[in-house]
């Protein structure tokens, strides 16, 4: 594969790359560029983080990603920032270099050049909320503390010319119609030969392809398939890589609801459903780390039909419908229908996830997840709740785990108890009783199934005393 990019500010063109070389090892191994350091090589501690800017409308946004699940195709047409391109042309310092030189911030230092790049890029970005944007920066060493202080001190300083540059670079040499809607820039290829990367023109380019090579490997954010790599060390037959399309990365608003193209990532989703679904943003905002989301697409977080995932038991709940495309066929179906069994979807060869829609809807949804670590880790259980209650009684529910089955599941039974009866304690210990008609979970190095069933009774319970016969409910406003 051919690709451009800017790194650190400078223009490079790589001629026949490997479509699975990861950016942490081409930084290191061929360009010297050491100050990225592989400590997980799995997306995990933040050692590699890089900067990373792909759009500069209508305002640029950084985002820090891990380096070392980041294969080199991904960047094609975007400005990359290393640690060693954090500081100025002439030796000046980044203001958050700088905050923590003074407030102390780094002992051993391996870990310190990923937390500078991350803290640059929420520089650059205006973030405040350093708790959450510097979660996915691991230190052996030292408290966190200092840290926290050098990003809040850097706060009032200004974005160094060199970084704001970017931007503008990107617009003038890869971007030219960005600012008026238009495609996303040149380069994107034609078809090429059996094994090589392919980044298609646009969907329809991919649809046909896709069609004719059903056996390839749909590439989004690589968060999952990144680790297939660097740990499984698999080769990945016919690479495609789609973060290049930006039909798949819009968000609409529709008179029926939301729409959300397979490409749009965990953070933009985040924000986006936020004044819907609070609770849902906030179950998104422990999905992983900031690296994480930035990266993960909601498509490929329903299309590899983990039961684990955190996306799917929320827009089930929801109601959401899922949106399939096999060349020029399109089909939809209610999202807990994809899923048949552990490993297994409803996805014929050549078949792709396009979109999820979410229907117009009063927010009734609550989202409650267990894991072992706060942040950044995976669920032990994850249950979404959304019960619609009328003059005291429960006129509809929808109800959806994840970790309770061998797939994202419905809990039915529950729904059942629950409908028609009176919004009350009694009615809630009623339904309890109907799990074992739903689930049988399984013991693991997660949890215990007894640990689960236990959990889901529990927050039904929770959603129950949460609710409140006068709580407020928010409703979603679209624009027609």
């Amino acid at each position: 594969m051919d690709i451009t990019f800017l790194l650190n500010g400078e223009t490079v063109e790589l001629r026949a790359v490997s479509p699975t070389e990861t950016l942490l090892d081409w930084l290191r191994e061929r360009r010297g560029l050491t100050g990225t350091k592989e400590g997980c090589n799995e997306g995990d501690c933040g050692a590699c983080t890089v900067m990373v800017l792909s759009e500069a409308k209508p305002r640029p946004l950084w985002r820090a990603l891990n380096a070392c699940i980041l294969f080199l195709p991904q960047l094609h047409h975007r400005a990359l920032r290393t640690v060693e391109g954090i500081s100025g042309p002439d030796g000046a310092l980044h203001p958050v270099q700088q905050a923590m030189i003074d407030h102390h911030g780094a002992q051993c230092g391996f870990c310190t050049p990923g937390f500078v790049v991350a803290m640059a890029a929420a520089h650059a970005n205006g973030r405040r909320d350093f708790n959450d944007a510097l979660a996915g920066n691991l230190c052996r060493c030292t408290g966190y503390a200092p840290i926290i202080r050098a990003a809040e001190a850097a706060t009032a300083a200004p974005v160094p010319a060199w970084i704001a540059e970017d931007a503008e670079k990107l617009r003038r040499f890869f971007l030219p119609e960005i600012s008026s809607g238009g495609p996303e820039g040149r380069g994107a290829e034609s078809p090429p030969p059996a094994g090589d990367g392919f980044l298609p023109a646009d969907l329809d380019a991919l649809a046909a392809w896709y069609a004719e090579n059903p056996d390839a490997t749909l590439i989004g954010g690589a968060t999952d398939v990144g680790l297939w790599v660097t740990k499984a060390l698999r080769d990945l037959p016919k690479p495609c890589f789609l973060a290049h399309l930006p039909e798949l990365r819009r968000i609409e608003e529709t008179p029926d609801g939301l729409r959300i193209g397979a490409g749009v990532t965990l953070n933009a989703l985040r924000e986006a459903i936020a004044p819907l679904h609070p609770d849902f943003a906030e179950l998104i905002r422990r999905y992983g780390s900031d690296q994480v989301r930035g990266a993960a697409t909601i498509g490929g977080n329903i299309a590899n039909g983990s039961p684990i995932g955190d996306g799917p038991p929320a827009l089930i709940a929801l109601g959401a419908d899922l949106h399939l495309r096999r060349g020029d066929a399109r089909r939809s179906m209610p999202l807990e229908d994809f899923f048949l069994d552990y490993g297994k979807q409803d996805r014929a060869p050549g078949e792709f996830v396009e979109a999820v829609t979410i229907p117009r809807q009063t927010d009734r949804l609550k989202c409650y997840k267990l894991s072992k670590r706060f942040d950044q880790d995976i669920s032990a259980v994850c249950g979404c709740f959304s019960i619609t209650v009328e003059d005291g009684r429960v006129t509809a529910a929808r109800i959806a785990f994840g970790g309770m089955a061998a797939t994202p599941r419905r809990a039915c039974a529950v729904e059942t108890a629950l409908t028609g009866q009176d919004w009350c304690e009694e009615a809630i210990r009623a339904a309890q009783a109907a799990f074992d008609r739903d689930f049988q979970p399984i013991d693991d190095m997660r949890a215990s199934a007894r640990y689960r069933m236990e959990a889901g009774r529990a927050m039904l319970m929770r959603y129950f005393l949460e609710d409140g016969a006068t709580a407020p409910t928010r409703v979603l406003e679209v624009r027609a």
